[in-house]
């Protein structure tokens, strides 16, 4: 299963390296950074990040415009940070595209709560999350919605038809749903163009080839007899 990946943004070192031991021992992948700056670098790399923990008072850069930056590229979810007597604080962390706050001082076991009940609400806890730019995990590679591509972790492009993109958006947006033939034709517009039953079998057949570790034993696009395929994001 893939974990939720969380940037906590603090420029106060001792918090942060508290943070990040305490959500990694809740089974997060954790990531920390002392300001926007080390933030931009974070989300710049290919690993998605899908929630932000963002203190708002920090020097230079602060937390609201931090939050401005993120809204304005992506629609990672973010949980702001803020001093107990800063009602403003709040308001306006939440007018800037913030998900939710939390007022320190705060009870580690109530930010574990609101982590996991921003993660259901936005789709993020998963294991296959719309991240910053439409990226999303399948198997051993990462489907841009945006741009329509696919590539390895690691970066390569990996072909991919038309026919087989439609298909697998398809299945990102009916996460652990069993999907029958004729639902996945009808869901991609190809009834009429591919009507003979094997075609679904086939681009599936070529996608498992693509995304699957062992294709002849596929964990992502699984096959349930007699009713059709489930996509499992998280292999589960």
């Amino acid at each position: 299963m893939i974990q939720p990946h969380i940037a906590v943004v603090d420029d106060d070192a001792f918090q942060r390296r508290v943070l990040e031991e305490y959500l990694s021992r809740q089974g997060y992948r954790v990531s920390g950074a002392e300001s926007g700056a080390e933030l931009r670098t974070l989300l710049a790399r290919r690993d998605p990040v899908d929630l932000i923990l963002l203190d708002v008072q920090m020097p230079g850069e602060d937390g609201f415009a931090v939050a401005r930056f993120v809204r304005e590229r992506g629609n990672i979810a973010i949980i702001m940070v803020t001093a107990a007597s800063d009602t403003v604080d709040r308001v306006v962390g939440l007018e800037t595209g913030a998900d939710d706050y939390v007022v320190k001082p705060y009870e580690p076991r109530e930010l574990a709560a609101r982590i996991k009940s921003v993660l259901r609400r936005t789709g993020r806890n998963n294991g296959a999350p719309p991240a910053a730019n439409g990226r999303l995990r399948f198997g051993r590679c990462i489907l841009d919605l945006d741009a329509r591509r696919l590539t390895t972790l690691d970066g390569d492009g990996v072909a991919l038809a038309a026919s087989e993109f439609a298909l697998l958006k398809v299945f990102a947006q009916h996460p652990n749903q069993v999907l029958s033939r004729d639902r996945l034709l009808d869901l991609t517009s190809n009834r009429e163009m591919e009507p003979f039953d094997r075609s679904i079998d086939l681009r599936i057949t070529r996608i498992r080839r693509k995304i699957e570790v062992d294709p002849s034993k596929p964990e992502v696009i699984r096959t349930v007899r007699g009713a059709g395929y489930i996509y499992a994001p998280d292999g589960d």
